[in-house]
């Protein structure tokens, strides 16, 4: 008896073991490009309360009603069959359907927002492509700011990131020197603030990383100045893990922080009250304080330099004399 089941076992791990590698096969994990936040990424962060599965198919439902009104419905590769007029064989016909699969599936790399890991809890990353973040989510809270028609439950804030480098402070100061330019390079120039969340990650300090892009953004322009009442342009600052995700917003303050809940019920009036309230004063005038300490350094170096540079003009001019 122990005979006979011997080789029904051995059909069974057999069967097992020829399956197995199928299975890891069809496994989605790799389908659709990284499954990840990565360095050279775009896309929206987006923070919720719990409920992270949730609050993904609340921004596809907003991130795809609104990027059709502004980019035009999604559109894919045409995968309809097309017969040649003669009879296909059931191998043909099988490698088709087995091709057809595998291209539906790369199709995936060319979806205008797919979801990928944080890295972070109660945190969304929806990569993009073909579309500008900043531009999309701020056209969303201005409709929602207008309408005041609430469309999330579960999202909390939605900020754009339309850049991403290594978490380190020198990677950072390199990346930004080119990515802050659209805003803050002569003759562009506007008020500014900087605002600093990061997640999993304890190498990075907020004064240093604070007072560095502030000298950058300084010297793009030294008229660029620091309002953090109500500034044209606030540079959103996330890290999670060792990826920092950099993207320069309009009107942070008049929607709340970015905030899809608060916007709803909010008007100008309460938002700069709000901001203006004693509580946060003392805090926002130690960052005043830093970031003009910071600026005014860069335009002493600047200063220095140029009065060094025309020294060897002036002692040229006293020989000649």
């Amino acid at each position: 008896m122990a005979a006979s089941e011997q080789p029904a076992m051995a059909v069974k791990r057999r069967h097992k073991a020829r399956y197995v590698p199928g299975q890891q096969a069809k496994r989605p994990r790799g389908v659709g490009g990284p499954r990840q936040l990565e360095l050279g990424m775009q896309g929206i962060l987006i923070t919720c309360n719990m409920n992270e599965r949730k609050c993904v198919g609340e921004a596809y439902s907003l991130l795809n009603e609104y990027g059709d009104l502004l980019y035009g419905p999604e559109k894919f590769t045409d995968q309809d069959d097309r017969s040649s007029g003669s009879e296909e064989d059931d191998v043909e016909a099988a490698l088709k359907k087995e091709v057809d699969q595998i291209r539906t599936s790369t199709e995936q790399k060319l979806r205008r927002f797919q979801s990928v890991e944080s890295g972070a809890n109660n945190v969304v990353f929806i990569r993009t492509l073909g579309i500008e973040p900043e531009k999309l989510v701020h056209h969303i809270l201005k409709d929602i700011y207008t309408t005041k028609k609430k469309k999330t439950r579960v999202i909390l804030r939605m900020l754009p990131i339309s850049g991403t480098c290594k978490a380190f402070v020198e990677d950072m100061k390199k990346y930004s020197e080119t990515f802050f330019e659209p805003w803050f390079k002569a003759p562009n120039k506007g008020t500014f603030q900087i605002v600093y969340k990061a997640r999993n990650n304890s190498h990075m300090s907020r004064e240093e990383v604070i007072k560095e892009l502030a000298g950058i953004v300084g010297s793009l322009n030294p008229e660029n100045k620091v309002d953090l009442n109500n500034p044209q342009y606030t540079i959103v600052v996330e890290i999670i893990k060792n990826v920092c995700c950099l993207s320069v917003v309009k009107d942070y303050v008049l929607f709340r922080k970015y905030n899809l809940q608060e916007v709803v019920k909010s008007n100008k009036e309460e938002v700069m009250q709000q901001n203006l309230s004693s509580a946060s004063q003392e805090e926002k005038l130690k960052e005043v304080k830093l970031l003009e300490e910071n600026s005014k350094e860069v335009k002493s170096e600047d200063k220095s330099q140029v009065e060094e540079e025309s020294k060897p003009n002036e002692s040229a001019n006293q020989q000649k004399m």
